[in-house]
């Protein structure tokens, strides 16, 4: 990653603050969102980006029991830290920022997960503000609207096809069962290891 494409990414995120700021979702109340930054990783080459938050908000806690276990679930975190993945940065500056969006809107009080208080405040930002923020991206799509070629293998390291119909499946990762054990999905055909890289 560059200089450039770090630059790039903060005065992307100063313009979704903004925007934010322009439809009442002040993203610098710390009180409310607490402290947030942002950067560039090289780690994940699938995620548009992820968003980690540390110190836990004692008073946001929620148990709940399942069977004799309790689970303890925050809602609130008083830091978030944002990576976007590097990958992301090809892509048209509009992809970009909704990735930032999505990412921002993961530090709002109950919003950490895709639950229902994530997906109003995607749907308030989108009408708001002409975005296009989903629970999942689609990397395919994205390339195309960026008018870049996107090659599905380049991220994998094993190619498997069904014998019979002849449907691709890309894997990081290999484990035997796989051709053993699962059928094309498909047409139920068996499936076999083609290529590795």
């Amino acid at each position: 990653m560059t200089q450039k494409e770090e630059q790039k990414l903060n005065n992307l995120y100063m313009q979704c603050l903004t925007e934010l700021s322009s439809i009442g979702i002040d993203m610098s109340n710390k009180e409310l969102v607490g402290t947030v930054d942002i950067k560039l990783t090289t780690r994940a080459s699938k995620r548009y980006g992820c968003c980690k938050q540390e110190n836990p908000d004692k008073s946001y806690k929620i148990v709940t029991k399942r069977g004799r276990q309790r689970i303890i679930k925050y809602e609130k975190f008083q830091n978030h830290h944002i990576e976007i993945s590097n990958w992301v940065m090809k892509l048209n500056d509009d992809i970009i920022k909704n990735t930032i969006m999505h990412e921002l809107i993961h530090c709002i009080p109950f919003c950490n997960n895709h639950g229902s208080e994530f997906k109003k405040y995607a749907n308030y930002i989108n009408q708001r503000l002409g975005y296009h923020i989903t629970t999942k991206g689609n990397i395919e799509e994205d390339y195309k609207a960026s008018k870049l070629d996107y090659h599905e293998e380049e991220n994998y390291k094993y190619k498997i096809m069904c014998k019979n119909c002849g449907q691709v499946i890309y894997r990081k990762r290999f484990n035997p069962n796989l051709i053993k054990r699962y059928r094309c999905g498909k047409c139920k055909g068996k499936l076999e290891l083609v290529e590795i890289k």
